[in-house]
């Protein structure tokens, strides 16, 4: 699949913007900070999936797929991108979700409603069994005549990591002297890419929980895309955001919505950038990332997982005050 050419799907380069009141809020010069602004890929309400699903819609185009299959959680941002891909794309999409249906219409999954993608419910089953409940999708489909492609969970594999190693690259071009990209990190494949074009040492992931060992897939999608050794052991994860799990809201990531919304107008979401926001403020106090070195937040969208998300929507609408009071 690797020799086949992407499918341009968002709009790049995005920019990169200057954050100099978050930046004074974490502990940071005013020059410090910068924000590389991949909320604003374009296709389907944007995100880092995009880029990911440029190189791997491409190569199931160029096999002939006229179907795509993909997994995730209930308010899964790859998803949801995927619907969008194949809605432009012409294709049809079933998206194999764990859990079940009716618990919630809102978020993301408003979304896939709307580009017209099909859910396959798969139950409460760990990431083994959402991949054969997958497979299971793409033989029915295959004996209904369809050609089905499955694209990986979280839109990562060495392939979707091609994506992040052209960030990385921009990266480069935007922000000469560049010492630390921080990014969530959860299926693996963005950081992967980071890590490629950057370095290991100059990738900072915040782990949000989704896999149990991060470090090892962020590893074996990195070293195919690069001369240079990669040791899952030496790259920089920080686990401390998890909390009660992937799904759960936590003080430290509640306080970083609200403090990236109040200092520059920027909305994170409660699962991926309110972690990674969270993780740099640790990272600060603990001198991980320290004043004076030129550091970059990579927002990687997500915003419509916000309003799927009971909790921090509760939380966000506990932070307006009534005038007068």
């Amino acid at each position: 699949m690797s020799h086949h050419p992407p499918v341009p799907l968002g709009t790049f380069p995005t920019p990169v913007e200057p954050a100099p009141r978050l930046a004074a809020a974490l502990g940071l010069g005013p020059d410090d900070l910068w924000v590389k602004r991949d909320d604003l890929t374009g296709l389907g309400g944007g995100g880092n999936k995009i880029r990911k699903l440029e190189w791997t819609v491409g190569a199931a185009l160029a096999e002939g797929a006229d179907t795509l299959v993909t997994t995730g959680a209930p308010q899964s941002n790859h998803a949801r991108l995927t619907a969008a891909a194949g809605a432009r794309l012409g294709l049809d999409v079933v998206l194999v979700l764990r859990g079940s249906p009716g618990v919630s219409r809102s978020g993301n999954l408003a979304l896939d409603g709307l580009f017209g993608a099909r859910l396959a419910w798969a139950g409460e089953v760990d990431q083994a069994g959402l991949d054969r409940a997958a497979a299971e999708v793409g033989a029915r489909l295959r004996a209904d005549g369809a050609r089905p492609a499955l694209i990986p969970f979280g839109g990562s594999s060495v392939l979707g990591a091609r994506g992040y190693a052209r960030c990385g690259t921009e990266l480069r071009e935007q922000l000469p002297g560049l010492r630390t990209a921080v990014v969530a990190l959860g299926s693996g494949g963005t950081m992967a890419g980071l890590v490629a074009a950057l370095g290991g040492g100059s990738v900072l992931g915040v782990d949000v929980g989704a896999l149990a060992d991060p470090a090892a897939a962020v590893a074996e999608f990195a070293a195919p895309l690069t001369t240079e050794e990669v040791d899952a052991g030496r790259l920089r994860v920080r686990r401390d955001q998890v909390g009660a799990g992937y799904a759960a809201l936590t003080d430290a990531v509640s306080r970083a919505l609200r403090l990236a919304a109040r200092t520059e107008g920027l909305v994170l979401d409660p699962t991926y950038t309110g972690r990674a926001l969270a993780g740099l403020h640790a990272a600060v106090r603990d001198g991980d990332v320290r004043p004076g070195e030129r550091t970059v937040f990579v927002h990687t969208g997500g915003l419509p997982g916000l309003f799927g998300h009971p909790a921090a929507v509760a939380f966000a609408e506990g932070g307006a005050r009534t005038f007068g009071d």
